[in-house]
């Protein structure tokens, strides 16, 4: 079996555009899908796909190992996030090859089944609206309440504005207060999670806010600091009681070693659209329980990043929960057809052989390359005008 050739498809997904890639085979109607989605850098990825596609055509889908390891190290160059995210969506859809040529779902091939159902979060507003509250806490509390009669029993959001090096005390106290009212609006029996997402310029600006939070009973704090900081991160972890996740930015094995040397955290968060694909996920999981953490992967990407995470969930023995984003846009089951179920909170199992996916090429025309408006960028100024981070 040979590769006869790699191609990129992008579909917009409002909040991004997917960036899906197609493997074929020499094989009759053998091919596999993988996604590379990378915000704000759709044409980079597609580009960079493009560029490296060469490594794989003529050689054997199911040398999976081998084609990962060449491609790292005979283009030179480190591939960097742009390039890591071109090789993840090519990885992944030579699993979905493999899984395809023996009749078995891709978790059979990762190790087998670790769990009976994965469990699943998603964030307030899906990330449509979210990034762009005013600070509501009503409007935080009644999109809370909505995800709740959905059936989804853990919840993330992120009301921390860009802040500097210090804190301005009344922003503080309307956070802590927000965190009540989602708290208050859903009960205990639904965890919480808030991403800062690097937003605190400083140690000190983080724990300001992780301390006025903690009354809420968070189930962790993500990204309070920039990344790439496995020591102020454990800075951090010292000062406050709340479990800290972090891990989406980074790329490589190696990183993820420094971020577990430092027992900076509790979760760890690869994102396998990424991380070089499933198998340098499932190093890294391995790495993060040798350290005595979980994994709960990165994933607010389109419909086969859901799909991929689903087979890495099932097969991964330290996993912990999924986010997804399966409602960001009415047509994210239209253009993928995904064994995707959902019952109360959590995806059930898949069955189908490979990832189990199918792209309609004719809907995902409807949907083609748009640029993202960047909404967010007024956010990140201070009252002075500086950037804040």
């Amino acid at each position: 079996m040979k590769i006869t050739r790699i191609s990129p498809l992008v579909v917009n997904g409002l909040r991004a555009n997917w960036v899906f890639v197609r493997v074929e085979t020499d094989e009759p109607d053998l091919y596999g899908w993988g996604e590379a989605t990378l915000e704000r850098k759709t044409r980079a990825v597609v580009g960079a796909i493009e560029d490296i596609a060469a490594w794989f055509v003529g050689r054997d889908p199911r040398d999976i190992a081998r084609l990962v390891d060449l491609v790292k190290k005979d283009t030179f160059w480190p591939l960097g996030m742009i390039g890591s995210s071109a090789l993840s969506g090519i990885e992944q859809a030579l699993w979905d090859i493999f899984g395809k040529s023996l009749g078995l779902p891709v978790w059979r091939l990762l190790g087998g089944q670790c769990r009976e159902k994965v469990r699943v979060y998603t964030h307030i507003g899906r990330g449509v609206f979210e990034g762009a509250l005013p600070g509501d806490k009503t409007r935080y509390a009644e999109g809370a309440q909505e995800l709740v009669e959905l059936g989804y029993t853990a919840i993330k959001f992120n009301p921390i504005p860009h802040t500097s090096y210090e804190t301005r005390q009344d922003a503080v106290r309307h956070v802590g207060e927000l965190l009540m009212a989602v708290r208050e609006a859903v009960g205990t029996s639904v965890d919480l999670m808030v991403d800062l997402l690097g937003r605190p310029a400083s140690v000190r600006a983080a724990i300001d806010y992780i301390e006025a939070m903690e009354p809420a009973r968070l189930m962790w704090v993500e990204e309070p600091i920039q990344p790439g900081d496995p020591a102020s991160l454990r800075m951090i972890t010292d000062r406050i009681r709340t479990p800290i996740a972090a891990g989406e930015r980074l790329v490589t094995q190696k990183e993820f070693q420094d971020l577990a040397a430092c027992k900076a955290v509790t979760i760890a968060q690869p994102d396998l659209c990424h991380c070089g694909g499933l198998l340098e996920g499932t190093r890294i999981a391995a790495t993060c329980a040798a350290h005595g953490m979980g994994v709960a992967p990165h994933n607010p990407q389109g419909p086969i990043s859901s799909a991929v995470a689903l087979h890495f969930a099932v097969a991964t023995p330290n996993f912990v929960i999924q986010e997804e984003m399966a409602g960001c846009v009415p047509w994210y089951f239209d253009v993928v057809r995904t064994p995707i179920r959902m019952e109360a909170g959590y995806w059930e199992v898949p069955t189908p052989p490979g990832l189990g996916v199918e792209v309609d090429l004719k809907e995902a025309k409807k949907h083609p390359f748009a640029p993202v408006e960047q909404t967010l960028r007024p956010a990140v100024l201070h009252d002075g005008g500086f950037v804040t981070r």
